[in-house]
Parts: C-alpha cells; structure tokens; sequence
C-alpha cells in the first residue's frame, strides 16, 4: 500500500509564487527527491508519495506552511492504494494510488472541499472523511500566527513553548494561547487515531 497526495494551491495567482513555492519544495525535498518522490507542476499543483502511517501528517504539515501566506490555502487529496508502475517521474508513475488520489482532487474542487481521502475501504473513506469535514473547519481558518506555530510543532514536536517564543520572538503566554487556538493536542490525537485506523487497510 503506498498514499500519494495531490494538491492544488487555492488563490495562487493573488500571490508572487517566489514567496510560497521555495519553500513548498523545500518541505517536500525533506520527505523524497523529485521528480520520483514528488514534484511540482502546471505552476501550482503537486504530487507526493509517502507511507500511508505518515501520510495525515505530511498533509496537515503542506497546510500549515502554506496557511502562513496571506490568503493562500490549499486543497488536499490523500489517495490510498497499490503502485502498478513507478516511473522516475511521479506524475508518469500509475496505480490505484495515483488514481484515487486524482480523481479525489476534482472531486473536492468541484465540491468546494479543501482535504478528503479515498482508499480501498468505503467503511473507512466515510469515517475519515466525515472527521476531516469537521477538522477542516478548523484548519481552513487558521491564521497566518496560527499556522507558523503549527508547522514549527509539527516539524518538531519536542519544541518547548520557550522554544517557540524565542523563535518567534513573541512571548510564551502568546505562544501558549496560539497553540490553543490551533488545537494542537487535538491534532495530535487525530493523527495517533489515523495511523491506527489506516493499519486495518
């Protein structure tokens, strides 16, 4: 079982690309090497493979960088399943990974969703996909403060608090009440129920 994730950046042309995408590819080269693990194309949309355990994370990591640009989001697919045929270029590769990953993109486009997923499993894809319904509510209206807290815990969950007011230059108190905003732990608990949830696959 592989996950790909595809991707679009919401509102890209109201934004210089030279501000966002150094760094979207920056995060990306972290997890693989493009063009086999992901790449970026047409401008503004992007494809990653990853491990399915992991795959939740990577996502809401992608969100939370992009949120930090002044009216940027992004859609995300998660599409779970095999990999038929790894090409060196990922946007050549196929299976139903790929598949349900892409055709999952238009889907929430046109549905005017910003985070789904679709694997083998319809019992699954309900579930999550009801969970991410209410999550993405919460992740769609983080602000930009909010957002850079969030992607600093999740490229590193050890960060104390102090950490993360010095970083910031900000002070712990405000620190603290951003993580509440983000419902940090609640994004933890998430994910520690995804990767349970996704080893039944």
């Amino acid at each position: 079982m592989r996950a790909i994730i595809t991707g679009d950046i919401i509102n890209s042309q109201e934004t210089d690309s030279e501000n966002w995408l150094p760094k979207l590819k920056e995060l990306l080269g972290k997890w693989g090497k493009t063009p086999s693990d992901w790449e970026v194309y047409r401008g503004d949309e992007f494809q990653l493979k990853c491990s399915i355990d992991g795959v939740f994370w990577k996502a809401l990591s992608i969100k939370s960088l992009i949120k930090q640009f002044e009216n940027l989001d992004v859609r995300i697919a998660i599409g779970i399943g095999e990999e038929q045929y790894s090409s060196e270029k990922i946007t050549e590769s196929n299976g139903t990974a790929y598949v349900n990953s892409g055709r999952l993109l238009n889907e929430i486009k046109n549905e005017g969703k910003t985070f789904a997923i679709k694997t083998p499993n319809e019992g699954i894809n309900a579930d999550f996909n009801i969970l991410f319904k209410w999550s993405s509510l919460d992740f769609d209206s983080w602000t930009v403060a909010v957002s850079e807290i969030v992607h600093l815990l999740m490229m590193d969950k050890n960060l104390t608090q102090d950490d993360l007011a010095k970083k910031l230059n900000i002070s712990q108190s405000s620190v603290s009440q951003r993580i509440k905003r983000a419902n940090f732990d609640l994004i933890l608990e998430t994910d520690y129920y995804f990767r349970k949830k996704i080893a039944e696959l």
